[in-house]
């Protein structure tokens, strides 16, 4: 079990997979007034350092799942470096349909809606997980502006426009499914411009090592052309941010 050999490959080097940069990550944490001993679950946790930075600051209990062999590894590893090993335990695995045994304060899926089918269906396995007074974070694209035709959104990595809603809109949609937004904290194109050109010198430096394997024509292929479509593309229209949940 793992995820495409291609993202393992492009974000080896990252230690967030998304474009919330370290100082936004603490600024959720404080933004969620973490406890000492609260339990979070996070699904889809890549390589750990939302819970091991939240262990490490704020004392949290935590457990992330994730399908990423190579990432799950480097959670561990960084749990043992910021010295949370005994508070964080990272499994690798399938999150799709994980329930905690034990409720938890804050149950998470920050940028990989894809394990419940979408937002909605994340929410609701995240639901199943949370205590009473417990919130749910979900991370996720929205457009930053309206991309004028399907071609620019295709730019964006979406199969179509509907993929995504603008920021208001997509706030609105979870008072429909009956949460209150009790927090938000948004990527700024410097957390888009770490994420997407730290990948380049990863490829450069993995083409360099491995010029024989099978796949390095296709991260030749990426990291020619990436480049121009981030700037074209993801960089003017795409968004991202973490929201945070309370049932109704």
């Amino acid at each position: 079990m793992d995820i495409p050999r291609i993202f393992n490959i492009t974000e080896s080097a990252h230690r967030i997979h998304n474009p919330i940069t370290p100082e936004k990550l603490a600024t959720l944490g404080a933004a969620l007034r973490l406890e000492s001993g609260a339990r979070v679950l996070d699904l889809g946790s890549g390589s750990g350092e939302m819970l091991c930075t939240w262990a490490r600051d704020y004392g949290v209990i935590g457990t992330g799942i994730d399908m990423s062999q190579l990432f799950t590894e480097q959670a561990k590893r960084r749990a043992e470096e910021l010295g949370v090993a005994d508070q964080v335990k990272f499994i690798h695995g399938d999150a799709a349909g994980y329930v905690s045994e034990e409720k938890v304060s804050v149950a998470a899926c920050v940028g990989a809606t894809w394990i419940g089918g979408g937002v909605v269906g994340t929410i609701e396995l995240l639901g199943r997980s949370l205590r009473a007074g417990g919130i749910i974070l979900i991370g996720e694209p929205y457009w930053w502006q309206l991309p004028p035709t399907e071609e620019v959104a295709k730019g964006c990595l979406a199969n179509s426009i509907s993929d995504f809603r603008m920021l208001p809109d997509l706030l609105a949609s979870f008072g429909h499914l009956g949460y209150d937004v009790v927090e938000m904290v948004l990527a700024d194109q410097d957390g888009w411009d770490r994420y997407e050109a730290a990948k380049w010198l990863t490829m450069r430096r993995w083409l360099e090592a491995n010029p024989g394997d099978d796949l390095a024509k296709d991260v030749r292929a990426k990291l020619t052309a990436e480049p121009e479509r981030y700037a074209a593309y993801t960089r003017e229209y795409l968004g991202w941010g973490v929201f945070a949940l309370m049932p109704r």
